[in-house]
């Protein structure tokens, strides 16, 4: 089948090179002229694990190229993706701007009857309110029919969860959509992938409503270390006991700095929102106060540096991370680097490593000071941060550490070293989960040392994206 996919970022772009990847001839189509040309020459301007292979074995057969025309797109197919970004507003709604925008430059061209498939997560009502737009702007009229498919990544799985998802959900609003949808995802549930058809307002809320409880899970957690850190228990192998029951599940039960990216946290807000709107109030209130545990992780982190630093101005700081989780360079709402530049804020000289995300945090932050490698960044550190739970931190020797830090202070926010470890090379170690030695700690079981390898499947402790 023909079809284009619009907006070519982190889930465009993967998408396109999967559809194409599973037999169909996609275009995907994109404003920005220098994307588009390094898309077509088989490389993402992104990180994300297979995709690079995956766009040039698309390109190379022929299956997939990327253009800025919408002419073009509309003349090449009439089933038509809509990948492009819907950000959070600061008043907590998502900005459909870019929805719009894609909307007003495809329709005018349509000259046959097409869907639009909506990818990007939004609040119920975007989909029919995107259907009068697409009435009023395109020649054929009704015969552009608007349906939702929300995606479900997570970044750094991101090809795995399009070619293997758990499910794939179709939002439509009459039989001929259904027809259209399943031909496009025949090779995948032919592979045993369900896919659950249903009203396009239900299909809008899964996304966000999938994120939202995935949040409330984290700020749970999180909320169980305070409270472990008052009675001396261990959090790690509360995790381990919570996740056993197979009504609650291990995923998103590491407790930690909280979530970041561009989902939880806009999602969160985002059903919110709409559930004050509507008058949903307990929702509201449960959704306001996940946001608010989560929140609360950056302030203890702070009161942790500061109780340990005493003075921050002229102090100096490593901060280990920029990602808001490992296996990605996305440092979007990244918990860490807020709380690197708190540091920098209070008269703290910062410098920030980052094994995957520290291009990218230097365009976020460039009033921060970057390192290499994880050793050259404690170099005369007087207190050492840890805001990623890379794996490559936990190789790192505490005692190599000790030859190049001024002072043997360590801030773990995010259980990313093995605290026993530590102390017993002479660091005084902090965390969100204990900080002092209790109950646990030189067990295998303590809260600062990995959690247990719950995962299976595609279960994940690691927050999604979108």
């Amino acid at each position: 089948m023909k079809l284009t996919v619009i907006g070519c970022g982190h889930l465009g772009a993967t998408h396109a090179a999967c559809m194409a990847e599973i037999g169909h001839d996609v275009l995907g189509v994109d404003i920005d002229e220098g994307k588009t040309a390094l898309l077509n020459s088989g490389k993402a301007w992104f990180h994300e694990p297979g995709l690079d292979d995956m766009l040039a074995r698309g390109i190379t057969a022929g299956r997939l190229r990327f253009t800025t025309s919408f002419a073009e797109a509309a003349a090449f197919a009439s089933v038509h993706f809509l990948g492009v970004a819907t950000p959070g507003l600061p008043a907590g709604s998502y900005d459909l701007s870019q929805l719009r925008a894609a909307i007003r430059s495809l329709a005018p061209h349509l000259g046959q009857p097409a869907l639009i498939i909506g990818k990007s997560t939004v609040t119920p009502g975007t989909a029919a309110a995107l259907q009068n737009m697409v009435a009023a702007l395109a020649p054929a009229g009704p015969a552009a029919e608007v349906a939702w498919n929300p995606e479900f990544l997570r970044e750094g799985c991101a090809v795995q969860d399009t070619l293997r998802p758990d499910r794939i959900i179709a939002g439509v609003t009459g039989p001929a959509a259904e027809t259209v949808l399943r031909e496009i995802y025949q090779p995948l549930t032919d592979a045993g992938v369900p896919l659950i058809v249903t009203g396009v307002a239900t299909a809008e809320l899964a996304k966000c409503a999938a994120n939202a409880f995935l949040a409330t899970k984290v700020s749970f957690i999180n909320a169980m270390a305070d409270i472990c850190r008052a009675a001396g228990a261990d959090v790690t192998t509360l995790a381990t006991t919570l996740g056993m029951d197979p009504r609650i599940g291990p995923a998103f039960l590491r407790a930690g700095i909280g979530y970041g990216g561009a989902c939880l946290p806009k999602d969160v807000c985002g059903l919110q929102t709409f559930a004050e709107k509507t008058q949903a109030a307990s929702a509201a209130g449960l959704l306001a106060a996940v946001n608010e545990v989560n929140q609360g992780r950056i302030r203890q982190v702070t009161e942790l540096i500061t109780g340990v630093c005493g003075s921050l101005p002229g102090a100096r700081a490593a901060v280990w991370g920029a990602a808001f989780k490992p296996g990605t360079d996305d440092v979007r709402d990244s918990p860490g680097l807020k709380i690197a530049s708190w540091l920098h804020q209070q008269g703290a000289e910062v410098t920030v490593h980052d094994p995957m995300a520290s291009g990218n945090a230097l365009i976020t932050c460039p009033h921060l000071s970057y390192a290499d490698t994880a050793l050259t960044a404690v170099k005369d550190a007087d207190v050492l941060i840890i805001v990623t739970a890379w794996p490559e931190f936990r190789e790192v020797s505490p005692a190599d550490a000790a030859k190049y830090a001024a002072s043997r202070v360590l801030v773990d926010a995010c259980q990313g070293v093995d605290a026993a470890a530590w102390r017993d090379a002479g660091w005084d170690v902090r965390s969100l989960c204990q900080d002092t030695q209790r109950e646990g700690e030189g067990t295998g079981f303590g809260c600062l040392t990995s959690s247990p390898p719950f995962t299976a499947g595609r279960t994940s402790t690691t927050p999604c994206s979108g």
